[in-house]
């Protein structure tokens, strides 16, 4: 992965965007099919919904200067109880990230409540009064000094916007690899999710994880925590004018982030659904594949390996895929006992 200060999101969904002024602010949320590529980059591959309104706050009367009145539907679309259609954009988006050499990355949520009261809308997170109150005056300082940065930017014709990750753990959610092999590999046991706050500064969407219960080993427990350290980044930086909070996130990660939909149970037998399922994992096989044909081929140049895996059935490649990192490294180990 190259060493770069931002990463991109590219098409990024209205509730990224969302801001306010001293008449009203945009309430609503997104929900979206995003992948990766080797950069570790990301693309909105497919939305599920989104509906974002403005709401325009009382005029000219004293006291009321920040309560809404009234609210007006901007943006409204959605296929989160259509599973016709909910089928179909995940078989479009699947075909779609094999045809770009992307990685299906997860789900995302975005939510923006511009902090007007002090619930927090991603379920399952609880953050301390005292942010709440923070992030509270923070939104509202910047909605009457026209603070939100103007983020979005457009290249040959693609839009996107800088955004980083922050937080303790974030090496949970932004996976690293040389190739797009190495992150396929890590990705592919991947399950849970991690959710936390989008805070912007002039150049980025910065996403301060708080909390997540990503794994990467079927026997893993993760453990609660609240992410102390990059709460105090986000409070020492709104102190000094330079960041300021947006909306709230929640990614699922990897390919059983589907399960999360609200319509799996009745979309998860559907024979097209399934093969496009089918054909993503024969894709992901495939780059997993290479990566450790690679490794072997460097220590055996004799080696038929691809071979030999593709002669398993599915059990037995998965089991294999589970181990061929224990066994390349026993390889490696093996060949520096016979080089002493």
């Amino acid at each position: 992965m190259p060493d770069r200060l931002f990463l991109r999101f590219y098409d990024p969904p209205s509730a990224l965007l969302a801001s306010g002024s001293k008449k009203g602010v945009e309430l609503g949320g997104s929900k979206v099919i995003l992948s990766i590529d080797k950069d570790f980059n990301l693309y909105n591959e497919g939305l599920i919904y989104t509906e974002m309104s403005w709401a325009e706050f009382y005029q000219d009367i004293r006291g009321l200067e920040d309560q809404i009145d009234t609210f007006t539907t901007k943006e409204y679309k959605s296929i989160r109880e259509d599973p016709e259609a909910l089928v179909g954009e995940i078989i479009t988006s699947l075909t779609h990230i094999i045809e770009n050499d992307r990685l299906f990355y997860g789900i995302a949520d975005f939510e923006v409540d511009a902090f007007m009261n002090q619930n927090t809308v991603i379920p399952g997170l609880k953050l301390d009064k005292d942010l709440i109150n923070t992030l509270m005056e923070a939104h509202k300082k910047s909605r009457k000094k026209s603070r939100f940065p103007e983020l979005i930017k457009e290249v040959e014709g693609e839009k996107f916007i800088n955004i980083t990750f922050q937080g303790t753990n974030k090496g949970k959610v932004q996976i690293q690899g040389e190739k797009i092999e190495d992150i396929a590999d890590i990705l592919r046991l991947a399950k849970g999710f991690a959710t936390g706050l989008i805070i912007s500064s002039k150049k980025s969407a910065n996403f301060f994880i708080m909390n997540d219960r990503i794994t990467f080993q079927e026997d893993q427990q993760p453990e609660f925590y609240i992410d102390e350290y990059g709460i105090k980044i986000i409070e020492h930086g709104i102190k000094r004018k330079r960041l300021f909070p947006t909306s709230w996130f929640r990614l699922d990660i990897g390919i059983r982030s589907l399960e999360t939909l609200e319509l799996w149970n009745q979309i998860e037998d559907n024979p097209s659904l399934q093969g496009a399922l089918e054909g993503y994992n024969s894709y992901i096989t495939e780059l997993i594949v290479k990566k450790y044909k690679d490794d072997v081929d460097t220590k055996d140049k004799d080696s038929n390996f691809k071979e030999v895996f593709y002669g398993l059935n599915r059990i037995q490649q998965k089991k294999a895929l589970n181990d061929m990192k224990k066994a390349i490294e026993k390889l490696e180990e093996m060949q520096q006992e016979l080089e002493n």
